[in-house]
């Protein structure tokens, strides 16, 4: 998880956000990296996977300090530890600049999945930010389009979604000809996700943009907020955090961009939502009664804290057993959790207290929060897709959707039995190496939702 201290329902808690500056989207990269700052970032990067938290805290700028003392770093590593198993090797690095700030990702690989720390430092060469993240190492240059998605048939506009300090960058992806489209807004899960919402080799909402587009439907996608202004997120600022300004006041925004954009069809605009973003789609649907419908997929049913311990129960049960330091990890967790249940959670409460850091603004906004509750009462027409083999969000959660909108004659659920938390399809037990591997979203899943946004007009 990156920048916010947001739990990743892609990666569970194996990405953990450890500093509150970044620079990705801040301004374009220019000028080399020093290869003596590419030297200090793999020092660093040897110290860590070392346990040598001490040496690593004494590179850090004064916020990193206070945000990142070494009861934290030693936190972060356990946590890490389950999910991705032993240290193997330090694989390569890749660095660019980016204003008065020098990034440097160093690409770590473990037993179970290959990470990038990425490293940010300022001009005193002082460590500003630390991250881990599924490693991106050619992530650009190993994809390629999915068979069903036609070139030929549709073209891409770079817009601006909303206005003011919060405008950010996205594209509309418009099928050949005059329209008037139906169109889809994409809504990111948790983390500073980019428009495409990359995770390794994989980008599921390009595929489902040019998927969809290839099919008639416009579909506007868009940076995250806290991907394009990370370094904004200061200290004070993340404290405050919901799950209002991470996602569902840009989700609106996009929707009210798609309104005025000429070739689209207003009464047909949709929110897909995954994973996070599905979660929310339905307080998204009810501050806009005007939105077309809602599809949501890998959309969690459950309080997020407890599907944040689920997911690593079931990460570190993946090999079998259970160690006692990862033991230990889990109750710690577990006491996280049960403080943000506890009555006496208040805005005070210190996020290293609670689940992954995440702030207790965040967890105070979600609590009474039950989505499919809120879908229940929604009159727009609903899709639900789920992926069997989806160990994130999972079918007790597709259950949840399903018992609540049970009465509901537009709402319409399907489950994929073969395919996982991206909606790629997979074979055996899923892990979060499986991430790892390039592939596409399933065509059929791209099909049934074009064909139910097709017929959304005669219900």
């Amino acid at each position: 998880m990156r920048l916010p201290c947001i739990a990743s329902l892609f990666i569970a808690a194996l990405a953990v956000a450890c500093g509150l500056r970044a620079t990705a989207g801040a301004q374009p990269a220019t000028a080399v990296v020093s290869p003596e700052r590419i030297a200090e970032a793999e020092t660093v990067a040897d110290q860590f996977v070392a346990g040598d938290y001490a040496s690593v805290e004494e590179r850090f700028d004064s916020t990193m300090r206070a945000v990142l003392p070494v009861g934290r770093l030693t936190q972060v590593r356990e946590s890490l530890t389950p999910g991705v198993g032993a240290f193997r090797e330090r694989m390569g690095t890749r660095a660019e600049r980016y204003g008065q700030y020098d990034v440097v990702y160093v690409t770590l690989r473990f037993e179970k999945m290959t990470i990038d720390l990425k490293l940010v430092f300022d001009l005193r060469g002082q460590v500003a930010g630390l991250f881990l993240q599924p490693s991106q190492s050619g992530a650009a240059a190993s994809y390629a389009p999915p068979a069903y998605a036609r070139a030929d048939a549709f073209r891409e506009r770079d817009v601006t979604v909303g206005m003011g300090e919060w405008a950010t960058p996205g594209t509309l992806t418009l099928p050949v000809g005059d329209g008037p489209f139906p169109a889809a807004v994409l809504v990111h899960g948790s983390g500073p996700n980019d428009r495409d919402e990359t995770i390794g080799p994989n980008k599921p909402f390009r595929d489902l943009a040019w998927g969809l587009a290839s099919r008639g439907i416009a579909v506007l996608r868009y940076e995250k907020r806290t991907r394009q202004y990370a370094p904004r997120f200061t200290r004070a600022m993340l404290a405050t955090l919901t799950a209002k300004e991470e996602t569902v006041d840009d989700a609106l925004a996009a929707v009210a961009l798609l309104r005025r954009k000429e070739g689209i069809d207003p009464t047909r605009i949709y929110v897909l939502g995954h994973s996070l973003g599905g979660l929310l789609a339905p307080r998204i649907g009810f501050a806009d009664p005007r939105i077309g419908g809602l599809i949501i997929m890998a959309g969690t049913t459950r309080p997020l804290e407890d599907v944040i311990l689920a997911q690593v129960t079931y990460i570190v049960g993946l090999d079998g057993t259970v160690s006692s330091a990862e033991q230990a990890s889990l109750d710690r967790l577990a006491t996280q959790v049960a403080r943000v249940k506890d009555p006496a959670l208040s805005a005070a409460t210190p996020a290293a207290d609670l689940p992954l850091g995440i702030p207790a603004s965040y967890w105070l906004d979600l609590r009474g929060y039950r989505p499919a509750e809120v879908a229940r009462g929604l009159k727009q027409p609903m899709l639900i897709l789920q992926g069997g083999r989806d160990y994130q969000v999972t079918t007790a959660d597709f259950e949840g959707w399903r018992s609540a909108l049970a009465s509901r004659s537009n709402a319409h659920l399907k489950l994929y039995p073969d395919l996982n938390h991206l909606f790629i399809a997979g074979e055996g037990t899923s892990t979060p190496a499986e991430y790892q591997t390039a592939g596409h979203v399933a065509e059929e899943v791209v099909a049934d939702i074009a064909a139910w946004i097709a017929g959304s007009a005669r219900r």
